[in-house]
């Protein structure tokens, strides 16, 4: 069942621009969809909108059957918003800043369970100007998780955590995808988006230059094989050289081109120093697709 349903989507603000120029794309329930983009590309733009801040100009948007801004009501206590900056008063501690936030809910879950989730308990007691950057995400996160949501917007959700925070923020949300919550997730981290999302579309000026699971959109770009061969001698694949004396093959075939380097490589006896050979990562693509919308 979709939870998102986006068609067509415009947004114009004053003076005529379009931030987001006829974006669409679905979410299913249970699904982890990430929404990528250089920066300017019309992210948070389009997020906006989903989350019900602004009508769109053009276009339709859906969230759970409803539309997000006309009947906000109805659909903001289903959902969870986690911003770039919460924006809370600096003088409250971490237990006051969640309880206020769980007063505006209907039937928020318990204060010291959401600090639990993203291991803020024994920070509960310290004002939110003395937490960390990352501490401070890690609130942001908790306050998005009290109200329950089936719906959960997470805008750059581990930016400023260390690397075993952001593992843990990980686990966290695999769970929570695991319990049925749709996730719409916005990253800089691509690695981020390849270890958790479903499917992912990639944003340019405005529109979407790429959409699909993580493979479709990968595995649309060549795998690489490296190594530094032995000088002056003749390789049975095309390679681009390194003034360092390394090579590169981009194949589509990543297996049986290796396979061919690997047995010409015994028959003549030949040392490939170094070698290396991994399929096209989402950063690449990412690059790629950019490189290519511009």
């Amino acid at each position: 069942m979709t939870a998102i349903e986006v068609r067509g989507l415009t947004r114009r603000y004053s003076g005529g621009f379009e931030a987001v120029r006829g974006v669409s794309f679905d979410v299913e329930r249970g699904e982890m969809f990430a929404l990528l983009g250089t920066n300017g590309a019309g992210k948070t733009s389009t997020v906006e909108v989903v989350e019900g801040l602004s009508r769109p100009a053009e276009g339709s948007v859906r969230v759970l059957g409803h539309d997000p801004f006309a009947e906000r009501k109805v659909v903001r206590p289903r959902m969870g918003v986690m911003l770039q900056e919460g924006g809370f008063p600096p003088d409250l501690t971490v237990s006051e800043a969640a309880r206020m936030w769980a007063g505006t809910l209907t039937s928020p879950r318990p204060v010291d369970e959401a600090l639990s989730l993203v291991d803020l308990a024994h920070r509960a007691s310290v004002r939110v100007k003395q937490l960390s950057g990352g501490e401070r995400r890690r609130l942001d996160l908790a306050l998005a998780l009290l109200g329950k949501p089936e719906v959960l917007f997470l805008d750059e959700p581990t930016t400023g955590l260390d690397p075993e925070s952001r593992r843990n923020t990980w686990e966290l949300i695999r769970a929570l995808l695991r319990e049925g919550v749709t996730v719409l997730l916005t990253t800089h981290y691509l690695e981020e988006a390849q270890a958790l999302a479903d499917r992912l579309a990639i944003m340019h000026r405005g529109r979407i230059v790429a959409q699909g699971t993580v493979s479709e959109v990968v595995d649309a770009y060549p795998s690489r094989i490296s190594f530094v061969p032995p000088p002056g001698i003749a390789l049975p694949v095309v390679a681009d050289a390194e003034s360092s004396g390394r090579v590169t093959v981009r194949t589509n075939e990543l297996q049986s081109t290796l396979h061919e380097l690997l047995v010409w490589a015994q028959h003549n006896n030949v040392e490939l120093s170094g070698l290396d050979a991994r399929s096209a990562s989402l950063e690449e693509a990412f690059l790629a697709i950019a490189e290519e919308a511009a």
